[in-house]
């Protein structure tokens, strides 16, 4: 088979049909995935443990009836664990520890009951805590259009080795933006699900306060949607629930448009401004009403403010779960200069001052509620507000060097995060492309629950301004 024809420039969807007509054998495409590692990663430093024999041991007993039996995939080394194997999360410290989850993620179990094989863990910002993937502990994920630059993160890893076409499913998470950002900047679909939708157990019950959402990056809407199918649904013991839509999709659809930054953190560069702009002429052409508007709480930095103290007591307890699983103190050094930082302020913070911030973060949630009650289904915005970066502009490598860094993502995190906040689903898509070959998302966020209007629109929009051939470019 040569590499013109290779099942993995398929999409997961394409290559679980080859399975079931018996074109290819799971072990055949497993195979074939370690083989593109092989040649492509070492230019873009995306896969950092690999799974060789397991992998290879568990396609030759995948369920045939699975339904993405034998179709390989990463997973991002952050938060769906698999149990007895090595977990670091970008932290220098747990690999000094050599450190191994203390069990499997219900995540991680039903991406094997849908017939996954997970061939291998991708990079990570440190605890997930930047829109980059250039952790001091493995170094730079490279962007595949743009190498030199950052695929975004924490998911860039998980983003490049999908959109390199190592494989067509990375595992990703979104506790500000991780699935989205990489998904905008590597020319990918990124589906942030509704809070509630996949689980985050056995061991964690609403981490981040709640914000988190699992689910992947891929390559085509039919691949997030059947993945979502695949791995959604409660598990028992979950502190939230997914109110069922009534199953209508209206028609048209009413969608305010907005090309502006929350919070004021600055404005959108031209090549983000012109994603929304083809993403609304696309939908008015596609017959939806669009019209410029937005809830007005997000001209504010309240959600900014919130998530911000959110994330840095988050990243606190994430430190002290590990020094007490581990039983062995995380010393200062061994953190990141920001990461080190989140420490630090989340230490000045009281209980009382934490439950502050969690009620802000609802009032701000009822706020965006009632603009889509007055009369909206979708809000349709930027994913990012510039192209990739440069590395090295979003990392800190000192203490002086954080508040400059900072100031940097705060443009791109304010558009993604208050949705981590109020625990909507939004999904972005890579409707433009500036300079020919720099993908640049743009998102839909929809009411909770309605991740059935976001994937219905999205695959209008993949018929209108379709995208898979754009990875034909990446020459590797």
């Amino acid at each position: 088979m040569t590499d013109n024809d290779n099942p993995l420039d398929l999409d997961a969807t394409a290559q679980a049909a080859l399975v079931r007509d018996g074109v290819v054998s799971p072990i055949e495409l497993v195979d074939l995935a370690l083989a593109r590692i092989d040649a492509r990663n070492p230019r873009l430093n995306a896969v950092i443990q690999r799974r060789d024999e397991r992998a290879r041991a568990e396609a030759a007993a995948v369920d045939p009836s699975a339904p993405f039996a034998g179709v390989p995939m990463v997973l991002k080394d952050f938060a769906c664990e698999l149990g007895s194997e090595p977990l670091y999360e970008g932290m220098r410290y747990l690999a000094d520890l050599y450190s191994h989850a203390p069990a499997d993620q219900t995540l991680a179990r039903r991406f094997k009951e849908a017939g996954f094989v997970i061939v291998g863990k991708t990079n990570t910002s440190e605890l997930g805590g930047m829109p980059t993937t250039e952790p001091l502990l493995y170094g730079p994920t490279h962007n595949p259009w743009l190498p030199g630059h950052t695929p975004s993160g924490s998911s860039g890893g998980s983003a490049a080795a999908v959109a390199s076409r190592m494989v067509a499913v990375g595992h990703a998470n979104d506790a500000g933006g991780s699935i989205r950002s990489p998904a905008a900047r590597c020319g990918l679909v990124g589906l942030k699900p509704s809070r509630g939708r996949v689980p985050l157990g056995p061991l964690y019950g609403d981490a981040f306060a709640s914000m988190v959402a699992e689910l992947a990056v891929t390559r085509t809407v039919r691949d997030t949607a059947g993945l979502l199918d695949a791995v959604s649904g409660p598990e028992t013991g979950d502190p939230f629930a997914v109110h069922p839509s009534d199953g209508a999709i209206p028609r048209p659809l009413r969608i305010g448009v907005w090309s502006g930054v929350p919070g004021g953190f600055g404005a959108l560069s031209p090549e983000a401004a012109a994603s929304v702009s083809v993403a609304a002429d696309a939908l008015s052409n596609l017959g939806h009403v669009v019209t410029e508007a937005h809830p007005p709480i997000l001209d504010r930095r309240t959600a900014a403010a919130v998530l911000g103290k959110i994330v840095m007591a988050s990243t606190d307890w994430a430190v002290r779960r590990w020094e007490k699983l581990t039983g062995v103190p995380c010393a200062d050094e061994q953190l990141e200069p920001i990461t080190r930082m989140y420490v630090a302020a989340a230490r000045q913070m009281s209980a009382a001052d934490l439950l502050d911030l969690i009620e802000a973060g609802q009032l701000v949630t009822r706020q965006v509620a009632e603009w889509y009650a007055g009369g909206f289904d979708l809000l349709l915005m930027a994913t990012v507000a510039e192209p990739p970066n440069p590395h090295g502009e979003l990392q800190a490598f000192s203490d002086e060097e954080v508040g400059s860094v900072m100031k940097r993502i705060m443009p791109s995190l304010s558009l993604t995060s208050w949705a981590n906040l109020t625990g909507q689903p939004a999904i972005s898509l890579p409707l433009h492309w500036a300079d020919g070959n720099v993908p640049m998302g743009s998102q839909l966020i929809a009411q909770h629950g309605r991740e059935d209007i976001l994937l219905s629109v999205a695959a209008e929009l993949e018929g209108v301004l379709p995208w898979v051939h754009r990875y034909d470019a990446l020459r590797f």
